[in-house]
């Protein structure tokens, strides 16, 4: 079965090649045609994740919190084809970049915030939202996960990638996995992994729902 594609993420033909693409102002110089811009999977694990045929659960329209944002560059991409993405970026530097790309998109709040403290944005984004979506470099991500859980509905997806030599960088990126994994379990129900080569070292994609 072909995984099915957010509404609003279509694969089309930009510069001269297939590219994944969403609908929305440009943000890193990333070929367009017309509204459509490319989607680049180097430059983005979550568009590694659809690239490579993951079933995240996405659709268009979704309310989501975006975990590790940085300057924009995915979460750009998620607000063009869902609702309401509260954007979560620690580092000044990167979230004024990413305050900029939000300028563009009104359903984009970027939030200067640690997403290890949740706390200190739980009265800023809503409740029972349809996806999390994460992708931090810090230790402790499945911990990440799950003080967030907070904010998923109980039908909810969190789709993550979990990059091993934040957790450990001298172990095997399949030891920290399994890891992960294990500690991410006992809050989740882990509906997909895929690892994200040839697009990124050392990361795994995980799908998973609350418990």
């Amino acid at each position: 079965m072909t995984p099915t594609l957010p509404e609003g993420v279509e694969r089309r033909p930009l510069a001269g090649e297939e590219h994944l693409a969403t609908r929305g102002p440009p943000v890193y110089g990333e070929p367009t045609d017309g509204t459509w811009r490319a989607w680049d999977p180097g430059r983005s694990k979550l568009g590694a994740m659809l690239d490579l045929g993951v079933e995240t659960g996405l659709a268009g329209g979704d309310s989501v919190l975006y975990l590790g944002a940085a300057a924009g560059t995915t979460a750009s991409h998620v607000a063009d084809f869902a609702g309401p993405t509260y954007a979560v970026e620690f580092a000044p530097r990167p979230a004024r970049d990413l305050v900029g790309v939000a300028a563009d998109r009104g359903n984009l709040f970027p939030l200067l915030k640690d997403a290890r403290e949740p706390a200190t944005y739980a009265h800023v984004v809503e409740a029972d939202l349809d996806a999390v979506v994460q992708d931090v470099a810090t230790r402790g991500q499945a911990r990440v996960a799950a003080l967030n859980r907070r904010f998923l509905a109980d039908d909810g997806r969190l789709v993550a990638a979990v990059k091993a030599r934040s957790e450990d960088v001298t172990a095997e990126p399949g030891d920290v996995f399994e890891d992960v994994l294990a500690e991410l379990e006992e809050t989740y129900e882990v509906l997909a992994t895929e690892r994200l080569e040839p697009h990124h070292d050392d990361h795994l994609g995980v799908v998973a729902r609350p418990r």
